[in-house]
């Protein structure tokens, strides 16, 4: 397993941190982000968040709307993502050391823990890159970046629901159990709302009626609630794992 998640003697300890605070840590960053990110352009920048080409009543902002259209939003939503990055590559760190320490008697399996790690890494950077490149300031970094987080989203889960099942399904423990199935069903719930949205979104663009986009809106805060979620699945699978930064003494270096 990951050794600087192991705890130590007491007096070689610089800083301790549950890994349960971790994860909640790291979720309600871009979480608080958003739902700044919505009130705030609801109730002073509703006009421009919800402008549409075809002059069609639209009540809710999109995500990259509410949060990356008018200041304060953007910043605040910069920060959260900057903030929140650190600790999920740590997390796809842990997911990888993870995986490599059960046994799987599959030939396939070492394969598909690389490709979730590569994909854990992919849906952090493409989510960096979508956030610091607006679509007004880079539109074609932006519009790969976008294509490329929704691609490793949905691939991650899944890859990861395949994993588990590889691994826990029948002789996991009742924790790892229980967050085995959630991963799945917030998964499903994840990819069905995602293609409703895409439904919605291309039903608004090709007829421009009003309500769809909203109702767009409302679906898309969904598929990104639910990508939190899954991620606090972390909570089950680490919990008695702590974050420790410590110093080496002169008599055990080499």
């Amino acid at each position: 397993m990951f050794q600087a998640l192991l705890p130590l003697d007491g007096d070689e300890t610089l800083f301790r941190l549950r890994f349960t605070t971790l994860v909640v840590g790291t979720v309600c960053c871009p979480l608080c982000g958003l739902l700044f990110g919505v009130i705030w352009s609801l109730f002073f920048h509703f006009d421009e968040v919800t402008a549409s080409q075809c002059n069609v009543s639209i009540y809710l902002p999109s995500v990259s709307a509410a949060v990356g259209m008018a200041v304060p939003e953007r910043y605040v939503w910069h920060f959260c993502i900057g903030v929140h990055s650190g600790p999920r590559f740590l997390m796809a760190i842990m997911y990888w050391n993870y995986y490599c320490s059960c046994h799987c008697p599959r030939p396939s399996y070492p394969w598909l823990c690389q490709a979730a790690f590569v994909l854990s890494l992919l849906e952090d950077v493409a989510l960096i890159l979508l956030t610091f490149f607006s679509s007004s300031e880079n539109y074609v970094i932006h519009r790969n970046a976008s294509g490329v987080f929704v691609v490793a989203t949905l691939s991650y889960m899944f890859l990861t629901c395949v994993l588990w099942r590889m691994m826990k399904k029948h002789t996991g423990s009742p924790k790892e159990r229980k967050s085995y199935k959630w991963k799945l069903w917030l998964f499903l719930f994840n990819l069905f709302t995602f293609l409703m949205a895409m439904c919605f979104y291309f039903w608004h663009n090709w007829y421009c009626e009003p309500g769809v986009y909203t109702i767009f809106a409302f679906l898309e805060y969904l598929v990104v609630l639910s990508n939190m979620a899954f991620h606090m699945t972390a909570w089950w699978d680490f919990g008695h794992k702590e974050l420790v930064v410590s110093s080496q003494p002169e008599d055990k270096r080499f």
